[in-house]
Parts: structure tokens; C-alpha cells; sequence
């Protein structure tokens, strides 16, 4: 092994523990939750009503994939911003080892064992269960227990599905870029960089080995601007912080959060094709 290489591979060591040992404080963990949902709450429950006002259901539903792609690159920037402050640079190499993108690792040696990747077959397959199989009970469940949070009419993108509406997306290849775009800032560049990656390896010092289950609920609870699924998206916000922690890899909860995103790009490529 080189002197360079020896160096640096303690440069790596020491810039781990740093960051592990760094933890937010609970206004800190609360500040940061804050300044990523306050835009989506505005855009939401603000922007959204005032400007779908009149609008045929297939505009209101592309302003609906629109406004929140604005509040999720906002969730990036502020990732750096943080990341930046914090580590003085904004490096890939920063990004991996602050939030967590690398091979998964023993979580009773701390080493790092490339085999664990076979873990996510079973977390794939359990985390769509979840999805498939309670989302819409949940969804009810909640609702009626706080009916205030059912959605609003008009607010289901199932509108913009209808047979006519179907008829007017096909050769909309505009469509399949907005929602890519959307994607990308969804599952991993905004909501995963701050809750998984900002958030979840500095919250220790205040939940303690339970971080995981603050991290998912609050990642449950940031989705204000779609109340009615708090509930319906709990156990999976919880697997997604639970696997980012247990194998101390956000790729995990990044690949998990992005499956449904593969799902409805395919669906979404159907009908511009003129297949669904």
C-alpha cells in the first residue's frame, strides 16, 4: 500500500467518524424537516388552488406534476447548501461518504460486505406489498378517522387517465420528460438526499438507535401536501429509513423509493405511445 493510498484511506476514516459523531439537535432535525415541506405545504395548498382555478383536468393535472418538481429541487439545493456548510464542499466524494452512497455494510462488524445487495429481493418485494396491499385500506382508515385529510376532488390524478384524456396524451413525449424529471428529484436527488441523507445519519443523538423510526415518521408526516396518505405511506417510509440504517447505505432506500417512479414512467410511456 502506498503512503498517498494509506493516507487517504485514513483521511476516509477519520471523515466518517466525524460525521457520525456530529448530530443534529432536535430543533436542528426539526428545522431542516421544516424548510423542505414548508414549499411543498405552500405549493400545494396555495399555488396549486389559485392557479388550476378554470382549468380543464388535463392542464390542472400536468400543473400537478409541475408545481411540486419546484419544491423538490428546492429539497436539493438545500441538501447542498447543508452539506456545503457543514463539510466545506460539495465534492461527489463528499456527497457518498456524508449521505451514505455505498456499499452496504455488516451492521455488527461495520464492514463492508458487497453479498448484502441480496437483500434487496425480499425488501423489494415486501416494501410493493406494502404499497399494493395496504395503501388504500390505510387510506380509508385515516380518512375516516380525520375526514378534514380526504383529498380534494380533483386533486387524483386518475382525472387525467380518463378515455379522453388518454386520447390526447399520445406522441406527448413532453410528458415523459417532465415526469423523469420529476422522478429523479423524487426518489433520490430531493426527498432521499435530505431525509436519508441530511437527516438520517445525524439523527442518533436524539432518538438513538430508533432513528429510523423518527426518520420514517416524520418522512410520513412532511407529506402535509398530501395529508390523506400520512398513514397509508407509513410502513413503507419506515422500511425505507430502516434499510438506509440497517445496512448504513441510502442506496437501499433510493432504490426502493424509486420502484414506483420505474412503475408510472412505464405506464406514463404506454399512453404516449398509444399502448394504454
Amino acid at each position: 500500500m502506498s503512503i498517498q493510498h494509506a493516507i487517504s484511506t485514513n483521511d476516509l476514516q477519520t471523515y466518517s467518524t466525524n460525521s457520525e459523531h456530529s448530530q443534529y439537535t432536535l430543533w436542528q432535525i426539526l428545522a431542516i424537516w421544516f424548510a423542505a415541506g414548508a414549499p411543498m405545504w405552500i405549493l400545494g395548498w396555495v399555488v396549486y388552488p389559485a392557479l388550476s382555478a378554470g382549468l380543464a383536468p388535463l392542464d390542472a393535472g400536468l400543473l400537478r406534476t409541475k408545481l411540486p418538481i419546484v419544491g423538490l429541487v428546492w429539497q436539493f439545493v438545500l441538501a447542498m447548501i447543508i452539506l456545503y456548510r457543514e463539510e466545506g464542499n460539495i465534492r461527489l466524494g463528499t456527497i457518498s461518504h456524508r449521505f451514505w452512497l455505498n456499499h452496504p455494510k455488516s451492521a455488527r462488524s461495520g464492514e463492508t460486505k458487497k453479498t448484502l445487495w441480496w437483500w434487496l429481493i425480499p425488501l423489494i418485494l415486501f416494501y410493493a406489498a406494502l404499497e399494493i396491499g395496504l395503501r388504500s385500506t390505510l387510506v380509508e382508515v385515516w380518512t375516516g378517522i380525520f375526514p378534514f385529510f380526504s383529498e380534494p376532488e380533483g386533486y387524483d390524478f386518475a382525472a387525467m387517465f380518463t378515455p379522453e384524456m388518454r386520447a390526447q396524451l399520445v406522441g406527448a413525449w413532453g410528458l415523459v420528460a417532465l415526469y423523469f424529471v420529476s422522478s429523479l428529484f423524487n426518489t433520490f436527488l430531493g426527498e432521499e438526499f435530505i431525509f436519508r441523507g441530511v437527516l438520517l445519519p445525524k439523527m442518533e443523538g436524539v432518538f438513538g438507535k430508533r432513528d429510523w423510526v423518527a426518520n420514517g415518521v416524520m418522512f410520513s408526516f412532511y407529506h402535509l401536501h398530501q395529508p390523506w396518505g400520512i398513514l397509508a405511506t407509513l410502513p413503507a417510509d419506515l422500511t425505507l429509513a430502516y434499510s438506509g440504517k440497517r445496512f448504513r447505505s441510502n442506496w437501499f432506500p433510493i432504490i426502493l423509493h424509486s420502484g414506483q417512479s420505474v412503475f408510472f414512467l412505464f405506464l406514463i410511456l404506454g399512453l404516449v405511445l398509444g399502448l394504454a
